[in-house]
């Protein structure tokens, strides 16, 4: 694990590089524009979904700097959904990861077109020959991150969530929801690495199944430390959704069902790396990782 948490940090100052790169500081009052988007993207943040990007791209040998452009086109758009699930409409909150949201360091206005503009620029980037000198390549990327944000996605999954503040959802509702709001964003981070890997079928349908388990992992582990977790080390308001009513992963199971459930499936998420022998470690002390988390 030490190796991990070493590969985080060392991936994570490598994204926050291409980050602080691509989004030059202009002039004049558009200007505050970019200062919100770089105050939310470079605000820290565990870069888990990039991790996911450069992580898989390196089992297929992609070269670093596209595998860095594609994580940045990825944090992006984390970013921007945070903004806009944020905002007092959707979860009206004022703290993400230890400082004011971005609404409340700015005003809603600059928040909702930072987040438009973070949006949008992921697709820049993807689109631009730095990225993929294959300009097939760079279709398929921007399909799939498309597909993954949208209706049939995450913002699919947040509408479910909106729509789970007034109407009881069972098992398999929420598992749809999280699957939709959550893993997709990470399903297709892995998914983006083998696509600039040029991956066989094969490998292609292991990285999903690995990302399918790692990302309803990771929404128990979120939904544990919503109940168990405290406020400053996890750099958000907790207890949430007990106080909205929300039906959870931990309101249905029960804390220690949940927490055994998340580790079923990171172990179950690590079977699915067997083909790639040692090259798919990390990706497999992620898996850990995620539902041990304390932030």
């Amino acid at each position: 694990m030490k190796e991990l948490k070493k590969a985080l940090a060392d991936n994570a100052k490598a994204v926050n590089g291409v980050l602080d790169d691509i989004l030059m500081m202009g002039v004049g009052p558009e200007a505050r524009v970019v200062e919100a988007m770089r105050y939310t993207s470079l605000n820290s943040g565990k870069r888990i979904r990039p991790f996911l990007v450069t992580a898989s791209a390196n089992l297929f040998n992609v070269d670093e700097a596209a595998a860095l452009r594609v994580a940045a086109a990825v944090e992006f758009v984390h970013c921007y959904s945070l903004i806009h699930d944020d905002l007092p409409a959707m979860d009206d909150d004022d703290l993400r990861r230890g400082k004011p949201t971005c609404h409340i360091k700015f005003d809603e206005a600059t928040a909702i077109l930072a987040g438009d503009a973070l949006l949008t620029k992921a697709f820049e980037v993807l689109a631009d020959e730095n990225t993929h000198g294959n300009s097939s390549v760079r279709v398929e990327l921007i399909s799939a991150l498309a597909k993954a944000s949208g209706a049939a996605g995450m913002v699919g999954g947040q509408m479910l969530d909106l729509f789970a503040e007034d109407h009881p959802l069972q098992m398999p509702e929420i598992t749809r929801l999280q699957r939709m709001k959550t893993g997709s964003l990470i399903a297709v981070s892995c998914e983006m690495g083998a696509i600039l890997g040029r991956a066989s079928e094969k490998a292609l349908h292991a990285l999903h199944a690995y990302a399918h388990d790692v990302g309803l992992a990771f929404q128990i582990a979120d939904d544990l430390l919503d109940v168990e977790g405290d406020e400053k080390e996890v750099g958000k308001k907790t207890g949430k959704d007990a106080a909205a009513g929300k039906a959870t992963f931990v309101s249905l199971l029960g804390v220690e069902r949940a927490r055994e459930q998340a580790e079923i499936l990171a172990k179950q998420a690590s079977a699915h790396l067997e083909i790639f022998e040692d090259k798919g470690s990390l990706l497999s002390d992620l898996a850990l990782y995620v539902v041990n988390r304390n932030t």
